[in-house]
């Protein structure tokens, strides 16, 4: 990492939710082997990624205080899913329903960061709760299988009303520190 300090944009994670991914970490710490497991007050769902900020911290949060202006909203999550090889995957995380709602969000931070003159994301996005990271384990589909099997029914609803600019701190545990929070509009 640069000496600049890290920052992203996500939607937290609440107290209760993070309580019951810790649960299913619990779970499938039982059975697969990862060198990372993040901690349950790092859970989010990242929106964008800003990598080293020198400066311009204060224009990030002035650029994103029209999040304010949108409405809270609802989204499922549920299932275990993974990146990288089926058989060794390098990342376990939850699937984020993707709605109509949570990509118009999405599009609209990418817009306003890049805006201020951060890079365009490449990747589409695929919203998600990383709960490990960095494969240990040996080869074991089968144990990648039972595990999805077991969470496929598994789905909960995440009341969305807040989105975090967040500062990384590598050598911390929890790692993410909340800079700022932009309230989104309650139903009415």
């Amino acid at each position: 990492m640069s000496e600049n300090p890290h920052y992203f944009i996500a939607i937290p994670i609440p107290f209760k939710m993070q309580t019951k991914l810790r649960l299913w970490q619990d779970f499938v710490k039982e059975r697969l082997r990862y060198k990372h497991w993040v901690h349950p007050e790092d859970f989010h769902i990242t929106l964008k990624f800003l990598g080293p900020v020198s400066s311009g911290i204060r224009s990030v949060i002035n650029e994103l205080t029209i999040l304010e202006r949108l409405p809270a909203f609802t989204l499922t999550i549920g299932n275990i899913g993974f990146f990288g090889q089926r058989s060794r995957p390098r990342v376990l995380w939850v699937h984020v329903e993707q709605t109509r709602h949570l990509s118009s969000l999405q599009k609209l931070v990418e817009k306003q960061m890049v805006h201020l003159g951060f890079a365009k994301e490449k990747r589409s996005f695929r919203p998600h709760i990383t709960l490990a990271k960095r494969w240990i384990g040996h080869s074991d589909q089968t144990a990648v299988n039972d595990i999805q099997d077991h969470f496929q029914q598994l789905h909960t609803l995440l009341a969305v009303n807040e989105i975090m600019l967040y500062r990384i701190f590598p050598k911390q545990t929890p790692k993410y520190k909340v800079v700022h929070r932009f309230k989104l509009q309650e139903e009415r």
